[in-house]
Parts: structure tokens; C-alpha cells; sequence
């Protein structure tokens, strides 16, 4: 079923803007929702690449087109090849033009945030993904930029002298960073929430934030609980909430002998994500066979894209 146009943007915006709606015209919010890339982000493309040149109103309030929503997602595709957004004008003119160098601006982002982090530089972390957040959608962000630098840092931090110095700096970086964001999305928003809970015992999961940060850019309420709950307690968080669904994350092995009754009384759809999914490849998929509504996934946008196709977000 076709989904209604997000009309509320065009509320006190003049008879031009309605006249255009009327038309086909589409506001910039319901591009954004239909395309996952935010106003802010659309709005920078335009003024710094000149990516997108929707047409204006009198009162100069942006209108797109459907043609316009095609070219954002041919930016998309580009964007998850790993080209960096200063180099896709290009390519939309001439896409023979590609070649592997155009990796290279993400290189130097991870680059200057990997060297941040090893200088405890936080003002430089927090002001280079802020440009990076202002010119890319999340999952682009999380697969070019965020989960490779995490990768490259794991590594790093292999018997290395600093390694737990550098690890509680950015973690709690990350973690205070993408809880704002939450924050701020979850009081704009009124609707039942997702509940992610981090069921290892490490604490500030990198991924699991990240993982709530794709899902609340969605325009879905999260709720993140950064410690396991108990058996009971868990279906008594899912009823107090009202949830739409609980994601179950974790870096290490679970108990998986536990499992049942950990989600016994949870109604809801269940989804377990993180590395346990690899370490336990062999058992999970048989309990998403025993347990309702119980499904998988690997890493944040895997569970995103999950989610999203299931209709949780």
C-alpha cells in the first residue's frame, strides 16, 4: 500500500506551495522519507555540490520532483560504492569516470579520526564526523567511514601500550555522541519504540549504538538499555514501553540454553544481532525455528535493512 504524502510541511506555507503539492511537486521532508537522506543533508548537497537543484516557491520553500528523488538515489548508489560525495557530480555526467581513487577522501577521514583518537583529541573526532554527518546519510556514514574505522582501531589495539586509554575515549565519545542524537530524535517522535538491549558484558558497545543511531535516523523512537536484563525483566521492559520490538546485541557468545526463557512472555518480534550471530551460526538458526518472531543479523545495517523490510521501522 502506497504510503500518504507528508503533507505537513506545506502548513502556512502560501497557495504557491499547495498549488505545487497539488501538482506533484514534492516538499523536501517527504524526499527525505522517501529517499532516507535528511533535509539538512539534501539542503548541503545543494548549496556545496550543487547534487540536487530542486525548483523554489516565491517564497523560495523547495519543491522536488520525481526525477529528483531518482537522481538522490543514483547519488545513493554511488555514495555505497564508496565514492566520496565532492567526487559524484562527476560521475552523474560522465560514470566511465570511475576508478578506485575516489576512495581516497574517506581514507583521509579516517585517517584524521584515527589519529584523534590516539591523541584523545576529542574536538577534532566530534567536528570531523559532524561534517561527515551534515554531508552523508547514516548508512553510507556507518559503512564508508564508522565500522571501517572501528575495524582499523580493533586492530590497532592488539597488544598495544594506550590500547584501553584509547578504547574508554572513544567509546564513551561514541556512545555520548549517538545517545544525543537519540535523545533529541526520541522527543520529536511518539510512537512505540524499539528496544535494543547490550546482552554482553561489554560495556559501550560501539556497535550497538551505532546500531540505534541507523534505526532512530529512521524516524523510530529507540530505547537503549547498555546492560543485560535478567529472565521476567526483560518482557516487563517490552510491556512498560509498549515496543514494537526488541533487539538483542552482543560481541561475545550468549547462553544460548537461556534463551527461551529469556524471551518468554515477549511477544513482540525478537531480533538477535552482532558477532554471537557468527560465533553461534551453527545453533541460532535453529532457535529462530523454535522461538516466534526470532530472526538474525550480523551488524548494524544488516539490522537495519531488516528491520526496514519487515515494517519494525
Amino acid at each position: 500500500m502506497k504510503s500518504p504524502l507528508d503533507t505537513s510541511a506545506s502548513e502556512d506555507l502560501g497557495a504557491d506551495f499547495k498549488k505545487a503539492l497539488d501538482e506533484g511537486w514534492l516538499p523536501i521532508r517527504e524526499v527525505a522519507r522517501q529517499t532516507g537522506v535528511n533535509a539538512v543533508t539534501l539542503r548541503a548537497w545543494e548549496r556545496r555540490y550543487g547534487l540536487i537543484v530542486p525548483q523554489r516557491t516565491p517564497k523560495g520553500h523547495r519543491l522536488f520532483s520525481v526525477e529528483h528523488v531518482q537522481r538522490i538515489l543514483t547519488i545513493l548508489t554511488w555514495l555505497n560504492r564508496g565514492v566520496a560525495v565532492s567526487q559524484v557530480k562527476q560521475l552523474l555526467d560522465t560514470p566511465q569516470a570511475f576508478t578506485e581513487s575516489v576512495e581516497n577522501d574517506w581514507q583521509v577521514m579516517r585517517h584524521t579520526l584515527l589519529q584523534a583518537v590516539t591523541q584523545l583529541n576529542e574536538r577534532t573526532l566530534d567536528d570531523t564526523v559532524n561534517q561527515a554527518m551534515a554531508l552523508y546519510p547514516p548508512r553510507t556514514l556507518c559503512a564508508q567511514l564508522l565500522m571501517p574505522l572501528l575495524a582499523e582501531l580493533e586492530q590497532r589495539w592488539q597488544g598495544q601500550f594506550g590500547a584501553q586509554m584509547e578504547r574508554v575515549f572513544f567509546y564513551s565519545w561514541l556512545r555520548s555522541k549517538f545517545g544525543a542524537r537519540i535523545y533529541h530524535n526520541n522527543r520529536q517522535l511518539r510512537t512505540a519504540p524499539l528496544l535494543l538491549i547490550n546482552q554482553s558484558d561489554v560495556p559501550l558497545e560501539p556497535h550497538l549504538w551505532l546500531t540505534a543511531w541507523l534505526i532512530s535516523s529512521a524516524d523510530c523512537p529507540v530505547e537503549v538499555f547498555d546492560w543485560p536484563l535478567p529472565a521476567g525483566e526483560l518482557a516487563l521492559a517490552v510491556d512498560h514501553l509498549q515496543a514494537r520490538g526488541v533487539l538483542l546485541y552482543s560481541s561475545k557468545a550468549m547462553n544460548l540454553s537461556q534463551l527461551p526463557k529469556l524471551l518468554n512472555g515477549v511477544s513482540c518480534p525478537k531480533m538477535i544481532a552482532g558477532p554471537t550471530v557468527c560465533i553461534h551460526h551453527a545453533e541460532l538458526p535453529v532457535k529462530t525455528t523454535e522461538i516466534a518472531d526470532l530472526f538474525l543479523a550480523e551488524d548494524p545495517l544488516t539490522a537495519h535493512q531488516d528491520l526496514v523490510q519487515r515494517g519494525l521501522i
